[in-house]
């Protein structure tokens, strides 16, 4: 069911993108885009950037000898990015292949569990703050029409904030243990092994939100330099079509532009939806349409030259797992071992007699 609404929402994106370009006149479009050239290529493979800032900050919530490296850990942004941008996934696709890569590495499923969920709290908490940093822009600078855009962003954050507290707080009360706990009377005690396992996960959440420096450095350090650093792509990309804004205003745009895309996560690739953000934040800021249309396809080869490869690159890392004979659990081997002794000390006894 979820796969087929994907499917129409993207090509129901894909619809309103073709004709906003059409309404907007395809030939400024396109000229605009043949006049930036390889300069969008450039703007493209700087998304490699908060890449490696978003690895650093993640591997920081993740502590013992089993922490990946820092190219796994780039590796493992590249593919959760690209799973999530680019399928029907509802934007939790990619972390579930996190997981299966942290467990193929060695971490253990409660940290692996641990440290997705709690990047994925400090990312909502700084994107929220970001994209306050925007409305306050567009209310202090922008023209009267953008006003209102400013203020309908503004309710969309306030409805928000409570559910993120919310969201904050629960985690703080051992919810995944409570919930397996319920699910285990309901099915008469068959999931008692995972009561345990969800207690190990609850525990390794209250672990991580208690290193405080560590919280304070992702969220007051990592994050905006992230959010910079994937502005620094925006700021690129209009440079190269001609359009002359400042880093802030680059910051605005994409910051906004992360909370549209963020509200509209069941459409893959944010097709048609990214588009109008882009021509209503970018004509807020002074943006001709067709230079934010312009924008926006840059943005599209950004999604070509960075996700389509990590998708294959995920494909590529499912493959190399499933051709290798996967080794039986610690506790199953042992009882292998016994059965095997049982069976060889049963067979000399017989050649005794």
């Amino acid at each position: 069911m979820m796969k087929h609404l994907g499917r129409a929402a993207a090509l129901a994106g894909l619809l309103i993108s073709l004709w906003l370009v059409w309404r907007e006149d395809p030939r400024a479009v396109f000229s605009a885009l043949r006049a930036a050239g390889a300069g969008l290529v450039v703007a493209a493979l700087a998304h490699v950037l908060p890449m490696i800032a978003n690895a650093c900050d993640w591997r920081s919530l993740i502590r013992g000898a089993n922490r990946p490296s820092f190219g796994r850990m780039l590796h493992l942004v590249w593919v959760r990015e690209s799973v999530n941008c680019m399928l029907p996934v509802a934007r939790i696709g990619g972390e579930l292949v996190s997981f299966r890569m942290f467990k193929r590495w060695g971490v253990r499923p409660s940290t692996a569990v641990a440290s997705t969920i709690v990047d994925m709290q400090l990312t909502v908490i700084s994107q929220l703050m970001f994209t306050m940093v925007g409305i306050g822009f567009l209310f202090a600078n922008a023209q009267s029409g953008a006003l209102r855009l400013a203020g309908q962003l503004a309710w969309g954050v306030v409805a928000l904030t409570p559910v993120l507290l919310l969201f904050g707080l629960v985690q703080h009360a051992n919810p995944f243990e409570r919930i397996t706990r319920v699910a285990n009377r309901v099915t008469s005690g068959k999931l008692t092994a995972l009561v345990g396992q969800s207690a190990q996960i609850d525990q390794s959440i209250k672990v991580i939100w208690r290193r405080r420096a560590v919280v304070l450095r992702y969220l007051f350090f990592w994050q905006p330099l992230q959010c910079v650093l994937t502005s620094l792509e925006i700021w690129l990309a209009l440079y190269f079509l001609g359009a002359r804004v400042t880093l802030v205003e680059a910051i605005v745009i994409e910051s906004l532009i992360q909370a549209v895309s963020s509200a509209a996560f069941f459409v893959p690739g944010g097709l048609g939806v990214q588009e109008g953000a882009f021509i209503l934040i970018g004509g807020a800021l002074g943006l001709d349409p067709a230079t934010c249309l312009a924008l926006a396809a840059a943005r599209r080869i950004r999604d070509l030259l960075i996700f389509v490869p990590g998708l294959i690159a995920w494909q590529l890392f499912e493959a190399s797992g499933s051709a290798r004979p996967h080794a039986a659990p610690h506790g199953v081997r042992a009882e292998l071992a016994k059965q095997r002794s049982g069976v060889a000390d049963a067979n000399r006894r017989g050649e005794r007699r």
